[in-house]
């Protein structure tokens, strides 16, 4: 028998299973590292380290491995806990926090000025304030708005007034959605930074009993890891981005490593049973890149104090490069 093969087979078969491989070719993006070496917004130490953590990784090597260009911005300033007092029980460091959260967000913005991607690296999740305070006046004064996929265990939008602990650390959604404290929702004087209907939880697990009620009042998207169980993750994070991405610019991505499972991911600032696994992990952040919307990326919550021979921070390493575009074939 006498069987011809196509010129190009991959290029031309009708296989379903091929037919994709020609459009993984990654678009080379400019983005901008910025460390945030913050731990005043939670009672464990060791957040602060994160930043270092994922850099020994591979960070930088590994996206230009991918055909990005990268530029590593350095750490923001931070002061520690030593040389400074509490402050108000409620709402601990918060002087300090915003501090650092205001340089952040003035980096942010010079950064996408520049025509770079923000990636920032934490640090505790109250620098989050900074960062898509950062991401949202660069869109404003375009007048466009952002969306916000917020992927964390914890909901994050306590206030002074319903935090259990008054660690910051669990109110960076709040400032963000204009109902926390003034010192951070009000960073370049406006607020909220993300309409309620942009903004999406997913993953949560693990919220106060105080904080349901906040998040029902702010009226945002909430998937929780029981939708995840029922629903999938790709259904999940294909709703959660449409919500995200509805009449906005793109959105920004603020990636929790406690999300993560404890299994895969051990060394995390706030550790809780039954997140993620490492594959859903992955196909998160690889439907994200598929979208093409993500204006700008934080990982937040590495610990290396706990973790075990720094394999949370490698893992945050190969999240990002999933969300900046790798793929499996």
């Amino acid at each position: 028998m006498n069987f011809q093969l196509p010129n190009h087979p991959i290029a031309q078969s009708q296989n379903p299973m091929t037919t994709s491989i020609s459009a993984t070719n990654i678009v080379p993006k400019k983005i901008r590292v910025i460390g945030v070496p913050l731990d005043l917004g939670q009672s464990r130490r060791g957040v602060d380290m994160g930043p270092s953590a994922v850099r020994v990784a591979g960070l930088e090597a590994r996206l230009e491995a991918l055909g990005h260009e990268v530029e590593d911005g350095g750490n923001i300033a931070v002061a520690i806990p030593e040389q400074k007092k509490e402050g108000d029980p409620h709402a601990k460091y918060l002087k300090e926090i915003a501090a650092t959260c205001t340089k952040h967000a003035e980096l942010v913005l010079k950064t996408l000025e520049a025509g770079k991607i923000p990636l920032a690296l934490g640090g505790d999740h109250s620098m989050a304030a900074g960062t898509v305070s950062g991401v949202a006046e660069f869109y404003r004064r375009q007048n466009q708005r952002i969306g916000l996929i917020w992927i964390d265990a914890h909901t994050d939008i306590n206030t002074p007034e319903s935090s259990p602990s008054g660690n910051v650390h669990g109110m960076p959604l709040a400032a963000i959605m204009g109902v926390g404290p003034a010192e951070l929702s009000n960073i370049f004087d406006f607020s909220p930074k993300v309409k309620p209907e942009n903004c999406v939880l997913v993953g949560v697990r693990d919220i106060d009993a105080v904080e349901k009620e906040n998040v029902r009042r702010a009226g945002i998207g909430v998937f929780t890891m029981r939708d995840i169980d029922e629903r999938g993750m790709r259904t999940v994070m294909e709703e959660a981005l449409r919500m995200a991405g509805r009449g906005t610019a793109g959105y920004h991505i603020s990636l929790d490593m406690d999300w993560i499972d404890p299994e895969d991911a051990p060394g995390v600032g706030t550790p809780v049973r039954g997140g993620a696994t490492y594959r859903e992990a992955h196909l998160a952040m690889e439907i994200i890149a598929d979208h093409g919307r993500m204006l700008s990326f934080e990982i937040v919550e590495v610990n290396p104090v706990i973790d075990e021979h720094n394999r949370t921070a490698d893992l945050a390493v190969e999240l990002a490069l999933s969300a900046f575009g790798k793929k499996i074939l």
